[in-house]
């Protein structure tokens, strides 16, 4: 634990001893508060929910959380300090977990700060703060399933870009494999067992029942998936990288 809690330390660091990570806090909240209040007509849906709020984040995570993560290793790649972080006596997965977790933290607190949005929907009405927590930690969730796919890109490539689409096109796949108009034109050329296969993968309706207050071990047990699998993979390619 003392090894990735350093790990974990050196990752933050990084990230606020430049300019990276206040750029991105500030685009983060703007664009959250534009969405929510303009695009998402908060004010004139007339409703105590912040359904305007969440309902975007799959959609804004899939190019922002892509653009935190690809670096994580691409930079240590083409830096050259991955052969030294791979003779140090701690094990990949040790550093893979400190990474990981430091990014997934810095996400955890973009989030956080978009308390005034909450504080502005509870003193316009009575809102249903328990579903307004599980949508939270859905988003938690979601950011966190991007980025162990975008922590699994960075490592094929010492690329940031290559490692940036790719995540992207992984995670918008993620987004419209349970899409209708994806769904129903597949319909019609394959089986429906494969059609339903393929649907399951979505992330949309497991983030849309933590929205509504349902915590379903189904859903947990997705995100779980969706963290440890691309992390797992992550594992297996350092450790090519190794031998």
């Amino acid at each position: 634990m003392k090894s990735i809690w350093t790990i974990t330390k050196r990752e933050l660091a990084g990230y606020f001893n430049s300019p990276v990570a206040y750029v991105f806090l500030v685009i983060f909240l703007l664009m959250t508060g534009a969405f929510t209040f303009m695009i998402g007509q908060f004010f004139e849906r007339g409703q105590a929910n912040l359904q305007p709020f969440f309902m975007w984040h799959p959609w804004l995570y899939l190019f922002l959380v892509p653009a935190v993560g690809m670096r994580l290793w691409s930079e240590e790649r083409r830096l050259g300090t991955l052969e030294l972080i791979l003779t140090m006596p701690i094990s990949p997965w040790q550093t893979i977990t400190g990474k990981f977790i430091a990014s997934w933290g810095f996400l955890i607190l973009a989030l956080l700060l978009t308390f005034p949005i909450w504080w502005t929907v509870n003193n316009l009405g009575s809102p249903d703060n328990g579903a307004i927590f599980t949508g939270y930690i859905g988003s938690a969730l979601m950011a966190g399933g991007y980025l162990a796919i975008t922590s699994m890109t960075s490592a094929l490539t010492r690329n940031q870009v290559i490692s940036f689409i790719l995540s992207v096109v992984i995670c918008l796949f993620l987004v419209l494999c349970g899409w209708p108009p994806v769904t129903d034109p597949l319909a019609t050329m394959a089986p429906n067992w494969l059609v339903e296969g393929v649907a399951a993968f979505s992330v949309m309706p497991h983030f849309e029942r933590l929205q509504q207050g349902v915590i379903d071990s189904r859903d947990l047990i997705y995100f779980i998936s969706l963290i440890g699998f691309p992390l797992f993979a992550t594992s297996v390619i350092i450790r090519s990288l190794r031998s």
